[in-house]
């Protein structure tokens, strides 16, 4: 028998570097023209990434999904993110260590993890809105970034008021910035030439963040047994069927993990849903009926958001319409056939979240946003997969999704906006999220008062 011979599907195959300025500057015109030219399926080659198979057929990302790991590795094509995360982040490791880190992380992140979260994640918002200026244009990225870095710190790290919580929120806060310049994520410019050098800034940033970070976890694992019910206390408490922990550096690289996926990645969505809000008067108004009905039926409280179905048909539509991150992606370890493909070892098999989500035989008028369609259909893991999927599929989706109903119907529920221009919004990169420019200007037209029940 002959043996089958492997063959990269066609794409584009010079210019390397131009390919990485377009990836870096905004992926999804590149993507689009590639799948014009190529079809479905195409490899690309960008400089300092390795070879990439880029696939959008449902089909075959199933096949992606289902890998058990061992013989296709998702930490290769972060590798990047190395100096931002630390050696032991989750998105880093692969194989066992991978598994075994999931294992004693996943927990605090279930479902019904969310209830002890929700009330928390309601009275920080309130309090974002009553900050909000009324009148006045804004742009309301702003906002969603400081509900969501206080959320991770309370929820996350635990952190109650207090002079360490408003410090270790100035430090983020300026960490995050710095380190959103797509430049940042080219191993070239990762070199210290001095504290005016971008990477030399970040640096010693980092440092000042790392002593806090430290000083984080021996705090809350000096107060276990007090009840807490915070992520970092649940991961400090931990343990395999062996008795083994989580190391230092393990609780250090999983927290900036959740900080740097959990922080701007949710805003990000949050604004690009405000924003296709606003351009959608039906779908706002939808909105707005479903949550004012909700509230004459009692307290607008976490439980009763999470079962407000066109609420959640928003949310999906905007992560569909606007993924944040442009793809998931698995370095194949040995070779291996994916559809009719068979495809070398080395090269990477990367799941176009973009594509996948425009693809016109599974989502009817992809270009439009219908949060309708997730009313009508239930789509499959490899149909819909803006948080990865199998298993590497993201810790923190119920987190991120239950957050971003939490927002939207506090939102919703006291305050009526406009953008404030009808500029088109252009995508722009921040560091791994691709967000909408300007940080979307609206004007905050009416608020009314919290609930007494608040």
């Amino acid at each position: 028998m002959v043996p089958r011979m492997s063959a990269l599907p066609p794409g584009p195959g010079s210019l390397p570097v131009h390919l990485l300025y377009r990836w870096l500057k905004n992926p999804y015109p590149l993507m689009d023209e590639l799948r014009r030219q190529y079809g479905e399926t195409f490899t690309l080659r960008i400089a300092l990434l390795p070879t990439m198979v880029v696939l959008s057929n449902p089909e075959h990302i199933k096949e992606v999904f289902a890998s058990n790991g061992d013989d296709m590795h998702a930490g290769k094509l972060a590798e990047s993110l190395r100096p931002f995360l630390g050696a032991r982040s989750l998105l880093l490791l692969d194989g066992p260590e991978h598994r075994w880190v999931r294992k004693l992380v996943l927990p605090p992140f279930h479902g019904e993890r969310m209830q002890a979260y929700g009330q928390q994640m309601m009275e920080i918002t309130q309090q974002a809105i009553d900050a909000m200026p009324l009148g006045t244009p804004f742009s309301i990225h702003g906002p969603m970034q400081a509900i969501t870095l206080e959320i991770i710190l309370r929820t996350v790290f635990g952190l109650g008021e207090g002079a360490l919580r408003a410090k270790m929120h100035r430090t983020l806060t300026e960490l995050i910035e710095m380190g959103t310049w797509p430049g940042l994520l080219i191993p070239a410019m990762q070199r210290d030439w001095g504290p005016w050098s971008p990477w030399g800034r970040f640096l010693r940033k980092m440092e000042a963040g790392e002593v806090e970070f430290r000083a984080l976890i021996e705090r809350r694992r000096a107060a276990l047994g007090d009840g807490a019910n915070d992520v970092l206390s649940m991961l400090l408490a931990a343990r395999d069927e062996d008795g083994n922990a989580l190391s230092e550096q393990d609780l250090r690289d999983q927290l900036v993990t959740l900080l740097v996926a959990g922080h701007e990645t949710t805003a990000t969505g949050l604004s690009w849903a405000m924003r296709w809000l606003l351009t959608n008067p039906k779908a706002e108004t939808a909105l707005r009926d479903e949550i004012t009905a909700a509230m004459k039926e009692g307290p607008l409280t976490p439980e009763r958001i999470m079962k407000l179905e066109f609420l959640d048909a928003v949310v999906r539509e905007s992560l569909r319409l606007q993924p944040i991150v442009p793809l998931v992606g698995r370095v194949l370890q040995r070779p291996a056939r994916i559809g009719d493909m068979d495809l070398p070892a080395g090269v990477a098999v990367a799941c176009s979240v973009y594509l996948t989500h425009r693809r016109e035989d599974v989502w009817k008028d992809p270009e439009r946003f219908d949060p309708w369609r997730f009313v009508e259909k239930r789509y499959s893991p490899s149909e819909w997969l803006p948080f990865g999927g199998g298993i590497r599929k993201c810790i923190g989706m119920s987190f991120a999704l239950y957050e971003m109903k939490i927002v939207l119907a506090a939102l919703y529920s006291r305050c009526e906006f406009r953008l404030a221009n009808t500029k088109p919004l252009r995508t722009v990169r921040r560091a791994i999220t691709l967000a909408p420019s300007e940080g979307v200007p609206v004007v905050m037209e009416s608020r009314v008062r919290r609930p007494v029940s608040d």
